[in-house]
């Protein structure tokens, strides 16, 4: 259940199918989940201001049951970043990842909810 948001003032001609599947793989091996449950999408073109100027940037958003904390976060941090920056353009300066570690319950997948299938408890 995985998921990662970007939020950004980058072009949609750089959001290509290799770049959301990179993602998804970068999510996969950061959090030692497969990568069938990982969802990357990205939200291209919006009017965006950081710092005071129109340069790449964004903010994102990565969530996922568990596998989230204070050590844990540093080490999605560090290779989100890279992957972000690598690919889009977007300098580590100018771009925010929200962490959120959800609760399988108020999560819905298959017509239930995650914990309900018994997944990632």
């Amino acid at each position: 259940m995985p998921l990662f948001r970007l939020e950004t003032n980058v072009s949609r001609s750089k959001i290509t199918p290799e770049f959301l599947k990179e993602t998804t793989a970068v999510m996969s091996k950061t959090l030692g989940r497969g990568q069938e449950f990982c969802v990357a999408e990205v939200i291209p073109d919006l009017p965006m201001c950081w710092g005071g100027t129109d340069g790449p940037g964004g903010n994102a958003i990565f969530m996922a049951i568990g596998l989230m904390g204070e050590e844990e976060n540093k080490r999605h941090a560090a290779a989100l970043f890279k992957h972000i920056n690598k690919h889009l353009g977007i300098p580590e300066d100018r771009l925010y990842i929200i962490f959120e570690d959800l609760k399988a319950f108020n999560v819905g997948f298959k017509g239930t909810t995650i914990k309900a299938l018994g997944l990632f408890d």
